[in-house]
Order: structure tokens, then C-alpha cells, then sequence
């Protein structure tokens, strides 16, 4: 890693952080040559106050640590991207973020996704959208989907259609969400399973 301090001339260069596990953006900071040493050093991210002067680790006083994971550079050299695993709220108010949004985890479209059929699951009986009349069949008519699904897809992977594939792929990864769902659990339950597996 070789960052240009000296594109500045304050010799400091924008940090930005960012959760390793959620990929949530959480502040952003400047540093020098010392605060990056610092940082390598400790293991701490380790700042340079513009106000106060000096190096300063996040977390000194507040406990709220932000322990690092991995360092990386843009294409420029003139700034920093750390993935941190944050000890308790990054901002100074009290929040999980600067950005005053909570730092959870999020699976893009598949959150999205996961929070349509959630609210199919609660909504009234004049409701008629598939997902809505499979949790009025029950968790026994849900796990049937699943297992139908699973087997088409087994079906296909066999096949050499790799449209049809990808398809019964999308139907079956639909229905578990929605197994899930009727299970009281998410996505990021399983995640949560499948690391404690790989530690």
C-alpha cells in the first residue's frame, strides 16, 4: 500500500469506514502517516483530528472502538477504504452510523424481496396475492412448495437447460423465503448459522 499524502496539502487523505460484516458505510475520517501507522499498529482505527490537532483512536474515550479488519486503497492513492468490526455506536450521537441509519445487514434485492413477504404474511384476507393465500394454506402447504421446488430444480440441474435451471433456481430460493418467513426467521438468521460454521 503506498498512499500520496502529499496530493493535500495538509497531508491528509479521506478514510473512509465501513462494516466488514453488514458492508454499512459507518463514518468517515481523515488521516496522516502517523494515523495510519497507528492504526497497522494497533489494530485500532486511529484518526487525525482537523480540530484538535492530534491523532486521536476512535473509541478512546467512549469505549466504542472501531477494530480493524482489512485496508484498502482507490485507484487514485488518495484515500482509504477500512472495514472495521465496530464495537458499539460509531457516531458521537449515539448511532449506529453518521448517516443516523441503523447498521444492519442487507442483501440488496433480496432484502427487498424478504420484506414484500413479510408484509404478505400479516395482511387482511381481502388480500389475493400468491404469497398471501400460501400463508392462509399453512406451514404445511409452504413446506410442500419448498420440497416440490427443490425437486424440479434437482430435475433440472440434471437437464441441460440452464434457462429452465435458473428458473426453478428463482422458484425454489422464492418459496424458502417465504418458509422462512412462516418460520419467524430471515435471511440473515441463516447467514448468521452459515459463520459460525466457517469460525
Amino acid at each position: 500500500m503506498k498512499i500520496d499524502f502529499n496530493k493535500n496539502s495538509d497531508g491528509l487523505v479521506p478514510a473512509i469506514v465501513q462494516d466488514a460484516r453488514t458492508l454499512k458505510v459507518l463514518m468517515l475520517g481523515y488521516m496522516n502517516v502517523e494515523a495510519l501507522a497507528q492504526t497497522k499498529l494497533s489494530g485500532k482505527v486511529t484518526f487525525f483530528s482537523r480540530t484538535k490537532k492530534r491523532l486521536w483512536t476512535k473509541g478512546e474515550e467512549s469505549g466504542n472502538f472501531l477494530n480493524l479488519i482489512s485496508l484498502s486503497e482507490d485507484c487514485d492513492q488518495d484515500s482509504l477504504l477500512i472495514k472495521v468490526n465496530p464495537v458499539g455506536p460509531t457516531c458521537h450521537k449515539g448511532n449506529d452510523t453518521c448517516w443516523d441509519e441503523s447498521n444492519t445487514q442487507t442483501y440488496g434485492f433480496l432484502t427487498e424481496l424478504e420484506e414484500t413477504i413479510a408484509k404478505r404474511k400479516t395482511t387482511t384476507k381481502d388480500d389475493q396475492s400468491y404469497v398471501s393465500s400460501l400463508f392462509k394454506e399453512g406451514i404445511n402447504k409452504i413446506a410442500q412448495k419448498v420440497g416440490e421446488e427443490a425437486v424440479e430444480t434437482v430435475i433440472e440441474a440434471l437437464d441441460k437447460n440452464d434457462d429452465l435451471f435458473v428458473s426453478e433456481s428463482a422458484d425454489l430460493l422464492f418459496h424458502y423465503l417465504i418458509l422462512l418467513q412462516a418460520k419467524d426467521y430471515t435471511l440473515d438468521d441463516i447467514v448468521k448459522t452459515l459463520e459460525m460454521r466457517k469460525k
